[in-house]
């Protein structure tokens, strides 16, 4: 037996809890993982409270996020005592996830922990700071220099928000953040914000083409903040999206694209071919300061995972939330 959350969904209604799972329940796998630490994630808050149709199957375990050790394997490339981290792959949405003790997993969806990373500094940066990292990426292969302007953060608060700045910043980037909360300027600005904006400068209806500001931008936000950003942005000039927040339309205008030359770039985190999830962890292991993971991050158990995910999606959380599944 092990501790998990799951979800459960029938007459009854839908609910998750912290349960006692027996070890036959797991699915299908070619790799079992014992559990050190999962995450709390946007998708993840979805799931435990039931807001959005993220589960597939029931019941669920939630987590789209791990860290931990090989306990048995018939996968080639792993070995019992090998340390390993898995982000997305629906696991959390249609295979049983991270959030507990126990993972039976497909081998394929697994990579190596980086030696630069203990199992909780992974999780510190887990999904969201793996997707950062790919936005910073898209930005870099459009040719986005340091010397080109401004890249504007949007969601800057949250996950992907504070990992993308601490990274940019790191790489030389001039980087101004944007947030509904201008409680956490001073926060944003430790992570290497050079400047911390309104959210609501971005959140209403705008004009098709705005005065041009951003070289760049990484937008976890959608809606109206997406489309603000592009009409603001650079000749030239590349956005990377990678969330919807705010929802999920778009409500812009071809301009931008078609007068400026913007590229609007797609960041998908969860089907990210293996080659460039090896990359973007190599990457967070040379251009992310360790150090500010500590103030990007704080740490529950499987208990108060639960309850914070309302308020993850309220918009009431800072930074990562790291769950220890073993406490």
């Amino acid at each position: 037996m092990f501790k998990g959350i799951l979800i459960e969904k029938d007459e009854s209604g839908y609910r998750s809890a912290v349960r006692d799972i027996d070890e036959a329940a797991l699915p299908a796998g070619n790799v079992t993982v014992r559990v050190s630490h999962s995450t709390l994630n946007y998708k993840d808050g979805l799931a435990i409270t039931g807001r959005g149709p993220v589960v597939r199957r029931f019941p669920m375990v939630p987590g789209i996020d791990l860290a931990g050790v090989v306990e048995e394997s018939t996968h080639p490339d792993y070995q019992p005592g090998d340390a390993v981290v898995l982000n997305g792959w629906g696991v959390g949405e249609v295979h049983w996830g991270g959030l507990a003790q126990k993972a039976r997993l497909d081998g394929d969806w697994l990579i190596p922990l980086p030696a630069r990373f203990s199992p909780r500094q992974a999780m510190a940066i887990g999904t969201a700071g793996y997707t950062a990292m790919l936005c910073v990426l898209a930005l870099e292969r459009h040719g986005v220099k340091p010397a080109d302007g401004e890249i504007v953060v949007t969601g800057a608060a949250g996950g992907v928000g504070s990992v993308a700045i601490a990274v940019l910043a790191k790489l030389g980037y001039s980087v101004v953040a944007v947030t509904g909360r201008p409680q956490d300027a001073e926060y944003l600005k430790s992570l290497g914000a050079g400047e911390v904006l309104d959210r609501a400068l971005f959140a209403a209806p705008g004009k098709p083409l705005g005065k041009e500001r951003w070289a760049g931008a990484v937008d976890v936000v959608g809606s109206h903040v997406l489309a603000n950003v592009c009409a603001t942005t650079k000749y030239r000039g590349v956005v990377a999206a990678c969330g919807l927040a705010a929802g999920m339309d778009f409500p812009a205008t071809v301009a931008p694209f078609i007068l400026r030359g913007v590229t609007l770039a797609g960041v998908d985190s969860v089907m990210c071919p293996r080659a460039e999830r090896l990359l973007a962890w190599q990457r967070l292991a040379d251009d992310l300061d360790v150090e500010k993971l500590e103030r990007i991050s704080r740490e529950v158990g499987l208990d108060e995972a639960i309850p914070l995910a309302a308020s993850l999606l309220d918009g009431a959380v800072r930074g990562r939330v790291i769950v220890d599944v073993n406490r």
